[in-house]
């Protein structure tokens, strides 16, 4: 029953970190460990730097 209930918990954060555009770090860590085996990861001051970098630098994304 608590399994499931934190298993809730962290499906319902990850949803409104997604619709925030929050970053997700221990997502991008999966990803390059799964399909980029010889890769070293960023870490997370790293990565979180870098997508907001890629997200704001962006011309005409922003309506100000």
């Amino acid at each position: 029953m608590i399994k499931q209930l934190v298993a809730g918990l962290t499906g319902v954060a990850r949803a409104i970190r997604v619709m925030l555009g929050a970053p997700d770090y221990e997502r991008y860590l999966a990803h390059v460990t799964s399909a980029h085996g010889g890769c070293v990861a960023m870490s997370r001051d790293e990565f979180v730097k870098e997508r907001l970098e890629s997200r704001y630098s962006k011309p005409g994304t922003r309506c100000c």
